[in-house]
């Protein structure tokens, strides 16, 4: 690894909140780089804003006004003499327009061009991308579907069962799985207004559905000429086609597949000359063997920490780096894996309640510690949870030398963790954590909202957060 670590910008903003924000400040001062905050009037105190070097509100508690509004955040650096924007994650990371704005501004944006956000944002032209690097990708449609007699047709070519899939979707909207040309009929209209309605693009394309699939992602870095991956991280347990455990490196993968995958990933990166940290997306077939990209983000991941955990890789640090003008420093012979980590998300969520929101004050707060764990928060004694935003409230990660020693430290950790005046969904990481399915990486993406539906009235959490 080159070890020179010279950036051409001094002061960064982060467009974030929340404990991204938190967690690109201490990267970017670890780096000796001035740091600026923004916020709404919801957050003037949040983590956040106290530990950046400078903080600017920038309008109301409504997203739309604040934390997506590009003018605002863009008055913001100029006020403050920021050079370079991180998005974190969420919000304005992936939009192309941003990305525009910020370097028609002068900006250095931390993150791919704007013409790269927008061809792999796109999941049609990030298919085509990936068969142009000759990475397999899930049988399907070629190019969007235009309409519902189209659709018929593929999908009887295809076979069922299949999915609609919106080519501008995300976070599991404007997706519909048909077992046949009944079902079909009757989905095609309601993905197309769902995803217009949520994206303002209701262009669709169809997929092979894949009952058992695993979700396994790559993670990469690339400076526009050449890219690496990180090994990949398993996802797999969902809930509404949103992540809730996560873990590194996939338990379901050998050698073999793992390195075939990966080197896939980088193919593709380069082949788009991604720039900055990205993860790839795929789902692995355990029937077959065969695994299918499916989408780039382009972007850091919530779960970027249990990559860091196994290859010691500060990826938001290399990430910086790298928009500052460095080169990539790593060579793919400099990375490898060691042991096995894993991630729980803590939401201001009841799991006994169908995952009801709550919120409220931290009335007091206790971290797990002890060797090889990890929170990334935004919370202290005494802060009000915000009824606005993402619920969202920590990030528990454990590494330890196998994948049993790291579910044993896990379920450990969740045992110490209080937050007094609080619910939260530690309660469903213990009860995971004690599941013999989970402890045997027996499970799929289809596993976790059935059983949920079986075990939810055990899952009752105090109001520390901790399970009854």
């Amino acid at each position: 690894m080159n070890g020179t670590m010279t950036c051409s910008f001094t002061s960064v903003l982060i467009a974030n909140r929340g404990e991204i924000a938190v967690r690109v400040i201490r990267a970017a001062q670890e780096l000796g780089i001035r740091t600026i905050a923004v916020y709404s009037d919801a957050d003037q105190n949040s983590l956040h804003v106290r530990l950046a070097d400078q903080a600017v509100n920038i309008g109301p508690y409504q997203a739309a006004k604040s934390y997506l509004n590009i003018n605002a955040i863009l008055d913001a650096a100029k006020a403050t003499g920021a050079q370079a924007i991180h998005p974190g994650y969420g919000f304005l990371s992936e939009n192309a327009a941003f990305a525009d704005a910020v370097r028609a501004a002068g900006l250095v944006f931390i993150g791919p061009s704007g013409d790269v956000i927008r061809a792999m944002g796109d999941k049609v032209s990030a298919r085509q991308a990936a068969v142009q690097a000759g990475v397999p990708v899930v049988p399907g449609s070629d190019g969007l579907v235009s309409d519902l007699a189209t659709a018929r047709q593929e999908a009887a070519r295809i076979g069922y069962p299949v999915m609609i899939k919106a080519t501008a979707g995300g976070g599991g909207r404007g997706i519909r799985v048909c077992a046949d040309e009944a079902a079909l009929v009757q989905q095609w209209p309601v993905a197309q207004a769902e995803a217009q309605a949520a994206f303002g693009n209701g262009a669709a394309y169809l997929e092979r559905f894949i009952p058992r699939a695993r979700h396994i992602e790559v993670q990469i870095l690339g400076d526009g000429q050449r890219a690496v991956h990180l090994f990949e991280r398993e996802c797999s347990l969902q809930r509404r086609r949103q992540k809730v455990w996560e873990e590194a490196p996939s338990p379901s993968l050998d050698d073999r597949t793992r390195k075939a995958l990966c080197e896939s990933a980088v193919r593709l990166a380069e082949t788009v000359r991604y720039s900055g940290a990205g993860t790839l997306e795929y789902l692995y077939d355990d029937a077959t063997g065969e695994f299918f990209f499916i989408e780039m983000n382009t972007r850091i991941q919530v779960e970027h920490p249990i990559t860091e955990a196994i290859t010691g890789i500060d990826l938001v640090r290399e990430m910086i780096l790298i928009a500052g003008g460095q080169p990539l420093r790593l060579a793919q012979s400099d990375i490898s894996y060691r042991g096995a980590a894993i991630e729980v998300r803590l939401n201001a969520e009841d799991p006994a309640k169908n995952f009801f929101p709550k919120v409220g004050r931290v009335e007091e707060l206790v971290w797990p510690g002890g060797p090889g764990v990890r929170i990334d928060s935004m919370l202290y004694p005494g802060y009000d949870i915000s009824p606005y935003y993402d619920s969202l409230l920590a990030k528990l990660i454990v590494h330890a030398e196998n994948r049993p020693a790291a579910i044993a430290r896990l379920a450990r950790a969740l045992g110490e963790i209080k937050l007094g005046g609080l619910t939260t969904t530690a309660s469903l990481h213990t009860a995971l954590a004690r599941n013999e399915q989970v402890r045997n990486a027996n499970y799929h993406t289809g596993f976790l909202e059935p059983w949920l539906a079986e075990h939810a009235a055990q899952l009752a959490g105090t109001t520390t957060g901790t399970a009854s």
